[in-house]
């Protein structure tokens, strides 16, 4: 059997996945977190449990971030961006090149400049849950 591309490159997704995990660990509270969601992968989810009415359905709970660790990178998911996808164009470059569909950035190694970028990235969402009344 062979190993992930990862692997193969000397990337270390757990490393990856430990530091991201320390860094949205941070954002509880306000936000409740979850793990376990995922069936044979390692998660970590980060969710508004605040009653809230979005766009005339009440929801019981909203979606903030989560981490998933896959074969090839850890997929950090940053949900405000469904939310308002102009939330894009504040997004910095670096972290936007890592940008898989909407929500879902493919992290396979962090530098210092990359973590700063997703403090800035989950502040930013964080703030725009909290004028919405989300969290």
């Amino acid at each position: 059997m062979s190993k992930p591309a990862a692997a193969k490159a000397g990337v270390d997704l757990a490393a990856t996945f430990e530091e991201l995990h320390s860094l949205l660990k941070r954002y509880s509270p306000p936000f409740g977190a979850r793990t376990g969601t995922v069936k044979n992968k390692r998660d970590y989810n980060l969710w508004s449990e605040k009653q809230v009415i979005i766009e005339g359905r009440q929801c019981e709970e909203v979606a903030f971030a989560a981490l998933i660790e896959q074969k090839g990178y850890v997929g950090f998911y940053l949900m405000p961006l469904y939310a308002t996808p102009e939330l894009n164009s504040s997004i910095p470059p670096r972290l936007m090149k890592l940008l898989k569909g909407k929500t879902c950035f493919h992290v396979k190694v962090l530098t210092p400049e990359l973590v700063s970028d997703i403090k800035s990235a989950l502040d930013e969402g964080r703030a725009l849950y909290r004028k919405r009344g989300w969290v």
